[in-house]
């Protein structure tokens, strides 16, 4: 089992860029396929960013591509995200995730284990 904690999250104009971070503890974090969802109000969780075990294969969902980037330190147990040139409409709680099977999902369903959310806020 593995448990997640994300930070960085925070109120930021329009244009602006954030980093969030996903701090991880329990078993081997390369073990761990890692993703970002995000969860505006009164939407559905949605697909951010994931990344595989070794940090060599990176997805995005279309709309983000070019502005957010996914990465991870194996060896301080650590995914993050880098958000530029954010918009009003990124504004949501961000979430960590964290799987065990091989190969990297897109969907809700393909991580078990969930960090508690961080908010992130654009103003225009």
């Amino acid at each position: 089992q593995v448990q997640l904690v994300e930070s960085g999250g925070g109120l930021v104009q329009a244009g602006g860029s954030l980093r969030l971070s996903c701090a991880a503890s329990g078993r081997t974090f390369s073990a761990y396929r890692m993703a970002w969802f995000r969860q505006a109000p009164g939407k559905e969780r949605e697909f951010v960013a994931a990344i595989s075990r070794s940090g060599t294969s990176t997805y995005y969902a279309d709309s983000l591509k070019g502005r957010f980037t996914i990465s991870r330190d194996n060896a301080k147990a650590t995914v993050s995200l880098q958000m530029n040139s954010l918009k009003p409409e990124d504004t949501a709680v961000y979430y960590c995730a964290a799987d065990p099977r091989v190969g990297v999902s897109k969907t809700v369903s393909g991580y078990d284990y969930w960090g508690q959310g961080t908010q992130v806020t654009v103003s225009s």
